[in-house]
């Protein structure tokens, strides 16, 4: 976990695309896309279909390692309008009581807008915690401190002939995207003309390495 400041608040960034918020205790996660996998073999195309039970491995982890008592999940939590009823039995047991050990609040993204019924928690369009606004999905117009998700930033370089591709964090003085944290989740560049037009001028990928936050300024 190493520092990143934003909002005049102190967070911590973990590797794992996670943000944790001292202050108030609390993870924050983005584009988890809980049945990603069985999504997709509806229509034919099989992948490994163990992506729920991984990305709960992951933020069962964190909750552990950080001691949080609470999380917000930033949309997109669940593939599609269906994803929650096609947990299998256990994932769902393992997510349940997540959500009752935490004060956790789903945020609305556009893949699971019509989940008609979340597996516990509250469930809102966007939440104003300590003066930040979460949402799913940046708007650029809004000049008040935001995090949102959606975009899956991912920073791509090429090092001495090899290309690197790392999840990342995207900032700028009042915008705050946070990686996808889902197993299955693919990534945009951060560079991407529709991330640069979101986070605004200053834009930046940070990336949390084992003792420090690298900055790469997005031209």
């Amino acid at each position: 976990m190493v520092p990143l400041s934003f909002a005049g608040e102190a967070f911590l960034a973990l590797p794992e695309a996670a943000l944790y918020w001292p202050a108030r205790r609390a993870l924050l996660v983005a584009d988890l896309h809980f049945e990603k996998a069985s999504w997709y073999a509806r229509f034919g195309q099989f992948l490994p279909p163990h992506d729920s039970r991984a990305t709960l491995d992951v933020i069962e982890a964190l909750v552990d390692r950080t001691g949080a008592q609470a999380l917000f999940s930033l949309g997109d939590s669940f593939h599609d309008s269906d994803g929650a009823a096609r947990l299998d039995p256990q994932a769902r047991d393992r997510l349940s009581a997540l959500t009752e050990r935490l004060d956790w609040t789903w945020i609305t993204g556009n893949h699971d807008v019509g989940v008609a019924t979340m597996p516990g928690g509250r469930r809102v369009a966007e939440a104003n915690v300590g003066g930040i606004w979460l949402r799913h999905e940046a708007q650029p117009d809004d000049p008040r401190p935001e995090m949102s998700g959606h975009f899956h930033p991912k920073l791509r370089l090429s090092l001495r002939g090899r290309h690197v591709s790392r999840r990342c964090f995207v900032g700028s003085a009042t915008k705050l995207i946070l990686p996808a944290l889902g197993a299955l989740t693919g990534g945009l560049d951060a560079g991407h003309g529709e991330i640069r037009r979101a986070v605004g001028p200053g834009a930046a990928a940070l990336v949390p390495v084992a003792d420090r936050l690298l900055r790469f300024p997005l031209a």
